[in-house]
């Protein structure tokens, strides 16, 4: 079991990157919760991680934190819910913003996420219900952490993010939409338009 990986930052295209350590580079899947907080390219990173052996691949999950990391593990113990499915919700809200929709039952914040209908958020929130005390813990302010990059044409900017939420499991009318929808020439990266686009569609 790989449970931390450190090493240096090659490459990150939402939602994989890339960590090289010894001359080895590790591909790990990251929700954007986990991506935003990243830092810059050829920097020392540090991530919690989460081994899958399937019969057709190996896969690697990182995460920021054990707080994010064990609500992917307690999410991918519900019943439908795999390491994919788990990754697009901790991608659409973070820990604190999930723990709200389970205290309140709010079914109509899972459903805006892809891949998740109504039958699968009524078994998010009676499991997680009963498992909430056990990670709750875990959760803490949200925050935002961006380091300065390199600006870059907002088009090009703009595809790299729809690209991401297609890959997320939004189809590409929708990918297109929400970007569009909030199209302001503000966001100076792709991990900044993709948390923008993300948050729109999270009540508050």
């Amino acid at each position: 079991m790989i449970g931390r990986i450190r090493g240096r930052l090659v490459h990150k295209q939402a939602p994989v990157i890339l960590v090289e350590v010894g001359g080895v580079g590790y591909e790990l899947q990251v929700p954007m919760t986990t991506l935003f907080q990243l830092p810059e390219l050829d920097t020392e990173v540090s991530l919690v991680t989460h081994f899958v052996v399937r019969e057709d691949a190996q896969l690697l999950y990182g995460f920021i934190d054990d707080r994010d990391r064990s609500l992917f593990r307690e999410l991918i113990k519900v019943s439908g819910v795999g390491p994919k499915l788990a990754l697009t919700i901790l991608s659409g809200m973070d820990s604190q913003s999930f723990t709200r929709c389970v205290q309140r039952d709010d079914i109509s914040s899972l459903t805006a996420l892809p891949g998740v209908g109504k039958k699968t958020a009524e078994r998010l929130l009676i499991e997680m219900r009963d498992k909430l005390k056990a990670w709750q813990g875990f959760v803490q302010d949200e925050t935002e952490q961006f380091s300065g990059t390199s600006i870059t044409p907002f088009t090009d900017i703009a595809a790299d993010a729809e690209d991401a939420l297609i890959t997320l499991g939004y189809k590409p009318q929708e990918a297109s939409r929400m970007v569009a929808a909030i199209n302001d020439d503000g966001a100076d990266t792709s991990e900044e338009l993709i948390r923008r686009a993300l948050k729109s569609t999270v009540k508050a």
